[in-house]
């Protein structure tokens, strides 16, 4: 056996496990594997048995990270794509001793338990994305290898060294977003992204035959990729790690492994079946495979000297490597540009922020493009970018240079026609750490990038969805380029923060408040010119009141575009003899934050609230007696037609306040 050998040779002096230990640990990865899914009585543990000697060579060999410090930002990220095979990645984090213990995973996927039915970033240490929907690993860590490139290129290969590892599956591949992920990385060039392609052939409904016939190593080399085939060596740990550590070197392209693996192995009876998939092994099964693996058949069988010997191992070898790069790093460390980068000052942006004045006309998408040049010097983790919208969206940063092989610092990403990729390699910048990712599309096209947009709440990644040309505005382009269901959608989603800035002084705002967010936020933007209505108070607190007046008969709610519509009608209604108050709610979900008695300030009980937005009224009852909306798709005309053919004018405020009302005038 060739043990570990290190660039730097820092890992030179500590022994390996052996050749005996090392046999046995993969038979008890492949037993845990087995005894998870069955005392939970769900899983999948035939692709978490078939990998069980690459992880044992990758976390034992090869990967660099350090069990005392899993947040430690020049750990290599290992994401598992195929994240049904979340038991594999569960015993590596326990042999490794980076905070699960034996019982962690005999609570395999039960109630409040560290092991999920699939990885989840942020509920248990040493997990870098929430995984499971397959591909979205993949593409995330496409995101994490770019994190890691711009960073290596700021602060020099000292500081930021490291390589992302990820193991991807059928699945993975056939889903469309590792086209459009692949294809980036490969322009990219990004050479520190290193994927493991479990090619077991099976998927839950049998053999791939049955629905694929795909030339992975064509595609992946067509794309600008180094493919390197393994073929059955799955089971060679040295030639593993000769493969592994080969990779690793590099050049100038990411790297695809293929290896030819057997689902299930070594089952005597669901060896390259699906069955072992998609159904846990029965006792019977598991007992007739522990006795082909050699080990006892009893549950969570985990030999106090392998336990022992593995972390003692990982400990050893995440001491060297943390030694020696923080020898290395002292002096990037104590840079101001690192401080700004991993913890960015929010205060910062208070003073370089525009703003506008009252009466000032700017589209909403013009303004989110002014405060993000504003702002690019106080935040040197910018990562900005679109899909193929920069300019139509304002995610072009001023000073931002473009990022490419040639420009490897670049924070300016052109991400193609590739709205799915770009939500989810930026969830992947979220959760790497030092940056904040922005990448910005028509909000109509959230349609191919939900599953991210999802998958960012539920791990808490900290992007900023940029979604412009947010009604039936848009005009000509007709129905399907007019959103009128998304902003419920979104508005649906736990954990997602969103907000309909009214005017370009809410926009600054909503900017400042995405950065201070600890979390997901979307900004949804106006295609047209909006009048300047506000003083942009209203997003810190999710709405407050713009028009007020002391004797107000109703309360007409907006947001974006529309809280200008409803201070007109307002004023109208004024003339009228009916005092009204308006008020701007850019952000639902910031607004319930604040409590009753601020919510009953803002809309005081017993006072009619009409409310106004040009799109669906679905979610609106919570806040609204009456709604001004659209419930239908919209139509291709010019801006300004369509919204007042679809019901968003003064006019219809107007009646259907005095419908509100009674018929008051």
């Amino acid at each position: 056996m060739r043990g570990t050998v290190s660039v730097g040779g820092v890992l030179n002096d500590i022994p390996p496990l052996g050749d005996e230990l090392d046999q046995l640990a993969v038979a008890v990865i492949r037993g845990l594997s087995m005894d998870a899914p069955l005392a939970a009585n769900s899983g999948h543990q035939g692709t978490a048995m078939a990998l069980a000697p690459l992880a044992h060579v990758l976390h034992s060999r090869v990967m660099r990270f350090d069990p005392a410090d899993t947040d430690w930002i020049d750990r290599d990220r290992f994401i598992l794509s195929v994240g049904h095979a979340s038991i594999l990645q569960y015993a590596m984090l326990m042999l490794s001793g980076c905070g699960l213990e034996p019982d962690d995973l005999r609570a395999f996927r039960a109630l409040g338990s560290l092991t999920p039915g699939h990885p989840e970033a942020g509920h248990t240490a040493g997990i870098e994305v929430t995984t499971g929907p397959l591909g979205q690993g993949f593409a995330n860590a496409v995101g994490m290898a770019l994190a890691e490139r711009i960073q290596r290129d700021r602060f020099g290969a000292d500081a930021i060294s490291h390589h992302t590892w990820v193991i991807a599956g059928d699945g993975c591949l056939m889903e469309g977003v590792s086209h459009e992920a692949a294809s980036l990385a490969g322009h990219l060039g990004l050479d520190r992204l290193i994927c493991v392609f479990d090619d077991n052939r099976i998927t839950i409904d049998g053999q791939t035959a049955l629905t694929c016939e795909d030339d992975v190593v064509g595609r992946f080399t067509s794309y600008g990729w180094r493919v390197i085939e393994l073929g059955d060596s799955g089971e060679d740990l040295d030639a593993l790690e000769t493969a592994l550590l080969s990779a690793r070197q590099g050049d100038g392209r990411p790297t695809l492994l293929v290896l030819r693996t057997h689902i299930g192995f070594p089952s005597p009876d669901h060896t390259d079946s699906h069955a072992a998939h998609g159904l846990a092994f029965n006792a019977e099964d598991v007992t007739r495979t522990k006795s082909v693996l050699g080990i006892p058949d009893e549950p969570f069988h985990i030999p106090d000297d392998l336990l022992a010997a593995y972390r003692s191992l990982a400990a050893a070898r995440g001491a060297a490597l943390r030694d020696e790069w923080t020898a290395a790093s002292e002096s990037a460390r104590a840079s101001e540009a690192w401080v700004n980068t991993f913890e960015p000052s929010v205060e910062a942006l208070s003073g370089v922020l525009p703003s506008w004045e009252q009466g000032e006309r700017v589209a909403t998408r013009k303004a989110i493009q002014a405060a993000l040049d504003s702002s690019a010097s106080q935040l040197p983790g910018l990562v900005a970018g679109s899909a193929d919208l920069t300019g139509n969206t304002g995610t072009k940063v001023a000073g931002l240079a473009v990022q490419s092989a040639s420009s490897p610092g670049g924070g300016q990403v052109h991400y193609g026609v590739r709205e799915h990729a770009m939500g989810s390699i930026m969830v992947g910048l979220a959760l790497h750490g030092g940056t904040i990712p922005v990448g910005g599309t028509f909000l109509v096209f959230l349609d191919y990038m939900r599953p991210p947009v999802r998958l960012a709440a539920l791990s808490g990644a900290p992007c900023v969805f940029v979604f412009s040309h947010d009604s039936v505005a848009v005009g000509e382009d007709g129905p399907t380029h007019q959103p009128v269901e998304h902003l419920a959608t979104l508005r649906a989603v736990p954990g997602l923060h969103v907000i309909r800035p009214a005017d370009a002084n809410e926009t600054a705002a909503a900017w400042a408040d995405a950065v201070a967010h600890d979390g997901p936020t979307v900004i949804v933007l106006s295609r047209q010119d909006v009048t300047v209505v506000t003083d942009g108070s209203a997003v810190c607190t999710g709405a407050a009141v713009v028009r007020d007046r002391d004797d107000a008969a109703l309360v007409i709610v907006a947001t974006g575009a529309e809280v200008a519509l409803a201070v007109e009608a307002a004023d109208q209604l004024e003339g009228m003899g009916v005092a009204a108050r308006v008020v701007s709610m850019p952000s639902w979900d910031r607004f319930r934050e604040q409590g009753r008695t601020m919510i009953d300030e803002v809309l005081p009980p017993g006072c009619p609230v009409l409310s106004v937005e040009a799109a669906s009224t679905f979610g609106w009852a919570e806040w609204a007696d009456a709604s001004v909306g659209i419930d239908r798709f919209g139509v291709s005309a010019p801006g300004g037609q369509a919204l007042q053919h679809l019901g968003i004018s003064v006019d219809s405020v107007v009646s259907a306040a005095r419908d509100l009302l009674g018929g008051a005038t």
